[in-house]
């Protein structure tokens, strides 16, 4: 079976701290396990440069480049930093970027800058309608706000990752043509409201991620993530389904290609 991660972050330092070699020689290990794509997520101008170069190393990895929630909070002049962002998907071809992520709202860590949040989500969907690219969108307790903001943005599309809401919010979001990302959260015990999502959204509109090193799925849960630990998300996902593992596993993967164009 192939997999495609489509959410993980192999430039955090975790990987080099836990794994011998790092991130580089676990990547040559899970390329050869049956995954054949990845797209390696930013979370700042400064790690869209990271996740860029390390992409340009593999024929099977791809970059998303964006400013998370969190890292906003931390920086001075966002003219700047979408100018800066502008310059990197001008180049997108040549930087192997298929999306702007990850972007969004985070009012789990932050509730006092909701407004700062706000603006570098709407800016970084207008750039994702510009080029056209898909949103990776993270949502952590901001769901109304969220939902909202995408709204003002007809034609932006992509996934929602690793997502918390309910299953009615995922069904408008699938009304809208946006995907559904699963994590290894599908597969812990007291993930009930996960899974009740993944029974209620068809599976030509689901995506299965890492978002490794963190979020490792049953039985690997609390260690170091990493894509070949996808077999694990997907068996639970498909088990919340009702349905067989290898073809929601080919389903997903077709739903991956045709979202990022890969």
């Amino acid at each position: 079976m192939k997999f495609f991660d489509t959410h993980a972050h192999y430039t955090d330092a975790r990987f080099s701290e836990e794994f011998p070699g790092g991130s580089d020689a676990l990547l040559k290990e899970v390329f050869e396990s049956g995954v054949k794509y990845i797209i390696n997520a930013a979370t700042n101008i400064k790690n869209s440069a990271e996740v860029i170069a390390q992409a340009k190393k593999y024929p099977g990895m791809f970059a998303a480049a964006g400013i998370h929630p969190e890292d906003c909070l931390t920086l001075p002049d966002i003219d700047a930093e979408i100018d800066a962002l502008t310059s990197l998907l001008a180049n997108k071809d040549a930087n192997k970027v298929v999306a702007v992520g990850e972007i969004g709202l985070d009012y789990y860590w932050d509730k006092d800058h909701k407004e700062l949040q706000t603006e570098y989500l709407d800016r970084q969907l207008g750039l994702a309608e510009r080029f056209k690219l898909p949103a990776v969108i993270h949502d952590r307790e901001a769901h109304g706000d969220c939902f909202e903001t995408i709204l003002r943005h007809k034609n932006a599309f992509g996934v929602l990752h690793s997502f918390s809401g309910s299953p009615e919010l995922a069904l408008e979001y699938v009304k809208r043509g946006w995907y559904i990302s699963f994590s290894g959260v599908v597969s812990f015990k007291n993930a009930r409201k996960v899974r009740e999502v993944a029974e209620a959204v068809p599976e030509d509109m689901i995506l299965i991620e890492t978002d490794c090193p963190y979020l490792a799925p049953e039985p690997n849960r609390g260690k170091l993530n990493r894509s070949d630990y996808l077999v694990y998300t997907l068996s639970a996902l498909a088990e919340a389904k009702h349905t067989d593992a290898e073809s929601l596993g080919n389903t997903v993967f077709a739903n991956s290609r045709r979202l990022f164009g890969v």
